[in-house]
């Protein structure tokens, strides 16, 4: 059995793969994707992904705001990956702050470079300060 940052892994790639499918037009099947990357059935994978599809373009408005002289659209789908499943975490979960950003750095770190890593920690910061604390 997979732990939780192996999951949060799977659920990047799987994302990631959506993104490339639908860039490409291509048909595909979400319950086929996760099985290729998980072979037993898990709510936390599956209730992620379809929750980070569902709230796309509110996570990609949230990230638009706290990027820097960038958007989403210029990043890599790997690192959009990254910060929607960030973001997801963040404002859609009970996940702690700190697990959800610290799980997404870590992301960034084996799969992206370290300004990448800098930027997408900084993103989160913004959104926990500006976005999930004052819900609180």
């Amino acid at each position: 059995m997979k732990n939780r940052s192996e999951l949060r892994e799977v659920i990047m790639k799987v994302i990631y793969q959506v993104k490339i499918l639908e860039e490409t037009k291509l048909d595909y099947n979400l319950d086929d994707l996760i099985h290729e990357q998980l072979e037993v059935e898990n709510d936390f994978v599956r209730n992620s992904i379809n929750g980070i599809l569902e709230k796309q373009d509110t996570i990609i408005k949230l990230a638009n705001k706290y990027l820097k002289d960038w958007s989403m659209n210029r990043l890599n789908k790997v690192d959009q990956a990254i910060l929607e499943l960030g973001i997801y975490e963040l404002m859609y979960t009970d996940t702690p702050s700190v697990v959800a950003i610290n799980e997404a750095i870590e992301l960034s770190k084996t799969y992206s470079d370290e300004a990448v890593t800098k930027m997408i920690n900084g993103v989160l910061d913004k959104v926990y300060h500006e976005e999930v604390k004052t819900d609180e």
